[in-house]
């Protein structure tokens, strides 16, 4: 799901009656949003997001995935997949996006360090490149000596403009 109301709570000041109001401390929320929240030990955070993008809750349960033993998950939030994704990577500066519906998904970490995880209103595909330099540049990571990856795909021109300040660009 991509949703870009999301924010990351380390585990140790994470409390479920609070979930709402930690996501409504980032990020404005409407009052039928509903708000969820996933565990990611591998960083030692709860990921806590809006299951209410843009349609109902009905809408969002009848989106659920079947898993191997036959029972239903929820749909988690792009974010989830994103951070999950940079876990599996061998790379000392690891940068995965997503890009679509005007929000860039950004994680970097360096090392076994979560730098970045965040998300960008980004109409373009040429302000989501902004977001993208703009946060390399504050981590003072070189983007000639990266990778970048997305798990969204990027068209035949976006992947060129990406490639010409990047040491590869690839889909995941």
């Amino acid at each position: 799901m991509l949703t870009p109301k999301c924010t990351l709570v380390p585990s140790k000041f994470f409390n479920p009656e609070t979930g709402r109001a930690a996501l409504a401390d980032v990020c404005p929320l409407d009052e039928e949003d509903k708000v969820s929240y996933v565990e990611i030990p591998s960083i030692d955070a709860i990921l806590v997001y809006s299951l209410s993008i843009g349609e109902t809750l009905s809408g969002v349960i009848s989106r659920m995935v079947v898993q191997k033993d036959g029972k239903q998950a929820p749909v988690l939030p792009e974010m989830y997949y994103l951070i999950q994704a940079i876990g599996e990577r061998r790379e000392y500066n690891r940068i995965i996006a997503s890009f679509r519906d005007g929000h860039l998904y950004l994680v970097i970490a360096q090392g076994r360090t979560l730098r970045l995880a965040n998300v960008f209103d980004a109409p373009d595909f040429t302000t989501a490149e902004y977001f993208i330099f703009l946060s390399m540049k504050s981590l003072q990571l070189n983007p000639e000596v990266s990778t970048i990856s997305f798990r969204t795909p990027v068209t035949a021109a976006e992947e060129i403009s990406l490639c010409r300040y990047f040491k590869a660009v690839e889909m995941i």
